[in-house]
């Protein structure tokens, strides 16, 4: 299947700063932009962390194992004690590639339970940022573009089926299937196919009921 890419998503205009900028300058810049953490890069514009705003909320509780620590933070005495951005990032960025899938990015995400993931080009300089935000953009995908890519892809280009094999209908992401399937496909298999393309949120199989057949009937004229 043909996945969307992260350079598809991403934002290409992104907020930086280096490790020399003021507290003070990052806190303005996360309330003027709008954003809730911001990308540290080197002279070379290649990531070396990034700012967010819960490391500067050390500054304010002191970065101890106190009441005012918000549960499951670790105290971190050097973040409240730090004065710039190289003092308060976190270290090392993790980053993705433009031509990661969105199923790449978001299993990265999951993995490491964080918002966003800085995008790099082959240098590793910083030429974009996609969020988990980003990502749900695929959700938005029409249900006319997702059938086609069912119908074309799955059905015709990887299981070897003919167009009408299988009715395809989709709404609002929901996938109903509806046909006889070949003594080779699975139902499973055929689902688990669907789930795959972007943009759809269930998949339900509906077999076509098997035609009455009465050997008492009487035969037709």
């Amino acid at each position: 299947m043909n996945h969307l890419l992260v350079r598809d998503l991403m934002s290409a205009a992104v907020v930086r700063v280096q490790g020399g900028t003021p507290f003070k300058e990052i806190a303005h810049l996360l309330q003027e932009y709008d954003i809730t953490a911001v990308p540290v890069v080197d002279d070379e514009d290649r990531p070396v962390g990034v700012v967010s705003e819960a490391d500067l909320l050390h500054k304010i509780w002191g970065g101890h194992d106190d009441d005012a620590a918000a549960p499951g933070v670790p105290p971190r005495p050097d973040k409240a004690l730090a004065t710039d951005a190289a003092g308060l990032m976190t270290s090392p960025a993790l980053c993705a590639r433009a031509d990661w899938s969105v199923v790449e990015a978001a299993r990265v995400m999951a993995r490491h339970g964080i918002k966003r993931l800085l995008v790099v080009d082959d240098d590793r300089r910083l030429i974009g940022v996609v969020s988990r935000s980003d990502l749900l953009r695929v959700f938005l995908r029409k249900d006319q573009a997702i059938r086609t890519e069912i119908v074309e892809e799955v059905l015709v280009k990887t299981l070897g089926q003919a167009p009408s094999a299988v009715q395809v209908d989709v709404t609002h992401g929901h996938v109903i299937l509806t046909g006889r399937l070949s003594p080779q496909l699975t139902v499973p298999a055929l689902e688990d196919l669907c789930r795959t393309v972007d943009g759809v949120v269930a998949v339900e199989f509906r077999p076509l009921r098997e035609p009455d057949t009465d050997p008492a009937a009487p035969l037709s004229t």
